[in-house]
């Protein structure tokens, strides 16, 4: 088994001869000198009312449908041309079912997904084989995603075989050169996913994601299953990528310093809602949600000499089979526990509104979080024993 150490030590000898550059050579759009796409604002996709539940049937032929989970309730943003935009939130909360079904990877409730205009699920199957060209997806797991029984050649080969490049020796020029722009040796093509490591797995999945030119690619927690030394390989490749090859992208994780790494903005998610929408810079400095307040207080400090409390939030996450009325959060908020816990709280579903500029949240309150009403909130807090106390001599 190779490691991953030996992939970060590969020069650009590795390279097929003659291999042309994916950047410049077939990267769609206008291109600046190094290969990438200007970001000008222009948005590439946009997410309309999506909506997603899985119903819950029983009786007994299992026909009788007895509620949904509602993974996706109503979710509206777009993403723009060259930027990365973070979507955090705990386990359950729908990010990872929200990158799949803009993706047409599972069918919508409902709601539309544009792309370029298009609209995703009014295109037929073979209009929606045109469209798989311009989105791609970079998967999780990196041991589960990849087929075992193919070689990596296969693997990265599959969709330029399926979109038409039947030539054998064009397909395998393409995948030596996808290989070394992800930092693999070439002569690995025709191994199988079992000789590398996870690193390297996942190198073999973006170069897959990389093979058919896509504009836009989700980026399903990519890191997350790997060791902590190597996910800062991958971000900074995934970073160098994008500004080679104009890449935009949706990234998904529950790891806000890695979010705050690679974002240009941010999407916070709550039981399948976004309740806030920023810049990375603003949100990181001035979270105006209370949710996401709790989320970046449990960020670990970098200077060991700082300390800073936890917000804890109370109670588990409700069941998205029967989300709370009103605001979803408020059966766990801080901030309205300390306003008196106002009744717009529970009657009243926030909108996400614009706050300031580039700035969107759903909270009734909003205006009210500050430094001094989140360091009350964190000094009432019961104190939590860190350490155990030492033994009696």
């Amino acid at each position: 088994m190779t490691t991953d150490s030996e992939a970060n030590t590969m020069d650009d000898a590795s390279r097929a001869p003659g291999a042309t550059d994916v950047g410049t050579s077939a990267a769609t759009g206008s291109v600046d000198g190094n290969g990438a796409r200007p970001s000008d604002g222009e948005t590439l996709v946009r997410v309309q009312d999506l909506v997603k539940h899985f119903p819950i049937r029983g009786g007994l032929l299992g026909v009788s449908k007895l509620g949904a989970v509602r993974a996706v309730d109503g979710v509206s943003f777009d993403v723009r041309r060259g930027e990365t935009l973070g979507l955090v939130g705990e386990s359950g909360c729908g990010k990872t079912t929200l990158g799949k079904v803009i993706l047409r990877l599972i069918p919508a409730t409902s709601g539309e997904v544009y792309i370029k205009d298009r609209a995703m699920f009014k295109q037929s199957g073979n209009q929606m084989k045109a469209i798989r060209e311009d989105m791609q997806v970079v998967f999780q797991d990196p041991y589960a995603s990849l087929n075992p029984r193919m070689t990596v050649g296969e693997i990265v080969g599959e969709g330029p075989l399926v979109h038409g490049l039947s030539n054998r020796k064009k397909r395998e020029a393409l995948v030596r050169e996808l290989l070394g722009r992800v930092g693999l040796n070439q002569s690995h093509i025709h191994r199988y996913p079992h000789e590398f490591s996870g690193g390297q797995r996942q190198r073999i999945g973006i170069a897959r994601a990389l093979a058919l030119n896509p504009e836009f690619v989700v980026c399903d927690e990519p890191v997350s299953a790997l060791d902590v030394s190597i996910q800062s390989q991958v971000l900074n490749l995934l970073d160098d990528l994008q500004k080679e090859l104009g890449l935009t992208y949706l990234f998904i994780a529950h790891n806000l310093a890695v979010v705050e790494h690679i974002s240009d903005r941010v999407g916070v998610m709550y039981l399948g809602k976004i309740v806030e929408l920023a810049d990375v810079d603003t949100l990181y400095r001035d979270p105006r949600h209370p949710y996401t307040v709790a989320l970046l207080s449990a960020v670990p400090e970098t200077d060991p000499r700082r300390r800073r409390k936890r917000l804890v939030l109370r109670g588990d996450v409700p069941s998205p089979v029967n989300p709370p009325s009103g605001c979803r959060f408020h059966t766990r908020c801080w901030l309205r526990e300390q306003l008196g816990n106002p009744e717009n709280c529970v009657t009243e579903e926030p909108p996400l509104r614009v706050l300031a500029p580039g700035q969107q949240a759903a909270c009734h309150w909003a205006e009210k979080i500050s430094p001094e009403a989140i360091q009350s909130a964190a000094d009432r807090q019961p104190t939590v024993a860190t350490a155990e106390p030492a033994p009696a001599a």
